[in-house]
């Protein structure tokens, strides 16, 4: 495993620096004497730390439960990375180079787990640079989301199965089949509630899948005509959170009922979706150029510092800060102070 010094840009609290205190002067002359302009974008709690060198651009990303640092994946590069907390990344060394690197996701241990659709497997990777495989059986396939459950029986969706996919401890496969619906409802998103339930998005179906503990299936429909669903994120309390990608929109399901939450932002281009310890839901827009967070019903947008930021992913960590990957080459994260709704 190799250690490389991030670049760590602090956001500025303004995109400009005034050359001379005569220029400063003339500023406050002017803001008694006439109205002052309101509506720069707030940049408070912004750090970004550049990928160093050529690396590739950055996929998917996860927070260690056990604050180790975040893990993400990268298009075409046969490196895993991580960003640990005294801003250095490091970076695990794997067999393959990642093509559509979706599913990442962190275990109790701090290993990460995550997809490997070119070579058709499940990959386990340790930051002592230990990685073992787990094939998948299948001479072709695509894969979703990935998510690691409170037993750490890893869950992948995987569409050419038409099937939600468990991995057990040894090794075994257990494949949930998508039934009753269309060969069109092919899962994408995967995640798993405190009690053990999954819960995955079924895409082009606009509906839900729910498997019990028990391995028994129930797919809901989700009263949102062309979602174009992908994400899903459960929190604490069992409430479960989607992204409705075709609609600009932020699903909430609970208690047999469905709740609606539109992105401020026209055709905001949302990418993913995490949930925070508060309950709160936070999604990336990656046309945007912003991040948002759904609390109490209210949504509230957040410009990123960079103009031509393409926020891809987003991950809450254990102390509320929020992680963000960026097309662009970048690593960023909004302060817990920031984030936490008031």
């Amino acid at each position: 495993m190799s250690y490389v010094p991030a670049a760590r840009i602090p956001a500025p609290w303004w995109k400009w620096t005034l050359p001379g205190v005569a220029i400063a002067a003339a500023i406050v002359w002017l803001a008694v004497r006439m109205p002052w302009p309101v509506g720069g974008p707030d940049l408070r709690g912004f750090d970004e730390y550049k990928l160093p060198g050529s690396a590739a651009f950055p996929v998917t990303l996860a927070a260690a439960p056990d604050r180790s640092g975040v893990w993400f994946t990268l298009e075409s590069s046969n490196r895993l990375g991580v960003l640990h907390g005294n801003g250095q990344f490091a970076f695990v060394r794997k067999e393959f180079e990642s093509i559509e690197p979706l599913g990442l996701a962190i275990d109790a241990a701090g290993a990460a787990w995550f997809t490997e659709a070119a070579k058709q497997r499940i990959v386990r990777a340790s930051l002592d640079g230990a990685i073992a495989s787990f094939p998948l059986g299948t001479s072709v396939s695509r894969l979703g989301r990935l998510a690691v459950g409170p037993d750490n029986t890893v869950w992948f969706a995987e569409p050419t199965r038409a099937s939600v996919t468990q991995l057990k401890g040894d090794g075994q496969l257990v494949r949930h089949p998508v039934g009753g619906s269309t060969a069109q409802a092919l899962p994408f998103g995967v995640a798993v509630a405190p009690d053990g339930t999954v819960w995955a998005t079924l895409q082009n179906a606009d509906a839900l899948l729910r498997i019990a503990p028990n391995g028994e299936t129930t797919t809901i429909n989700v009263p949102i005509r062309q979602a174009g669903l992908t994400d899903v994120a459960v929190a604490n309390d069992g409430a479960v959170w989607f992204l409705a990608v075709g609609a600009n929109t932020i699903g909430r399901y609970s208690g047999g009922r469905f709740e609606e939450f539109n992105v401020p932002t026209p055709n905001a281009g949302l990418t993913a979706l995490a949930v925070a310890p508060d309950g709160a839901a936070w999604f990336s827009a990656l046309r945007a150029h912003k991040l948002g967070r759904v609390h109490n019903g209210v949504v509230t947008e957040f410009t990123l510092p960079r103009d031509n930021a393409r926020p891809i992913s987003i991950a809450v960590d254990a102390d509320s800060n929020v992680w963000y990957a960026d097309l662009a080459g970048w690593i960023g994260k909004l302060a817990a102070d920031r984030a936490r709704a008031r």
